[in-house]
């Protein structure tokens, strides 16, 4: 059999060459389908950065003149949040119109104490009153402040059977789990939104370290005597 010339067979290669790269260009680990739902658990479930509302709701009864210490330890604490979440501003809501608004309001004073002695100045604090007309119970001081939280869709669906594996896929609620658990590690949602700008340089620091390796001396950090060594 006498094969095909050269300039005959150029433009077959050159279409085996086009196909193999367009199934390269197609070849993402990432984003695989089958059928309709997505077979990669991070396309499946999603970490989405969103805005919310974090609460804290301080019963106050009729009875009390000032915020108990307990409540005082919850504010500190809501307030240490509050400064590290770097939202703008947190409201302080007092109840009006229930049996125990005055007493909301004295105790109001001490929530404001507490939000001052952990740093949050009177500029970032909103007083506002909200409608407790009716309302059966000791009536809240409510403190809140909007931030943004990485969260996932809620676990726990099963839109088909688990017991059917013939197409060798993992199930719908696969990784859900895993993925809550790390969107609720993120200390700050913003790192995913994009990276966060260079700091400063320790000047200090590095001429310390170019004088040693100049000297010819040891340029590592000396390790800490807590640290454990594995050296004979």
């Amino acid at each position: 059999m006498v094969p095909a010339p050269i300039a005959a067979r150029a433009p077959f290669t050159l279409a085996l060459l086009v196909g193999a790269a367009l199934l390269v260009g197609c070849a993402d680990r990432h984003s695989i389908e089958v059928g309709s739902i997505p077979d990669d658990y991070r396309s499946r479930h999603p970490i989405v950065v969103a805005e919310s509302e974090k609460t804290l709701d301080i019963p106050i009864v009729s009875s009390e003149v000032r915020l108990p210490i307990a409540s005082r330890d919850r504010v500190a604490d809501f307030a240490r949040r509050f400064k590290r979440s770097g939202s703008a501003a947190i409201r302080v809501l007092l109840p009006s119109g229930s049996a125990n608004a005055p007493a909301a309001e004295s105790a109001s004073q001490g929530v404001l104490t507490a939000l001052k002695r952990e740093g949050v100045g009177s500029s970032r604090v909103l007083v506002q009153s909200y409608d407790a007309t009716g309302l059966q119970g000791p009536a809240p001081i409510r403190l809140s402040y909007a931030t943004l939280t990485a969260q996932t869709e809620p676990c726990g669906r099963w839109p088909e059977d688990l017991g059917s594996t013939h197409e060798n896929k993992n199930y719908f609620n696969f990784g859900c789990a895993s993925q809550q658990n790390l969107a609720a590690q993120i200390a700050d949602p913003r790192d995913l939104l994009g990276p966060r700008g260079e700091g400063e340089i320790d000047a200090e620091r590095r001429t310390v370290v170019l004088d040693d390796y100049r000297q010819g001396r040891v340029t590592a950090s000396d390790r800490p005597p807590s640290e454990i060594t594995y050296d004979p």
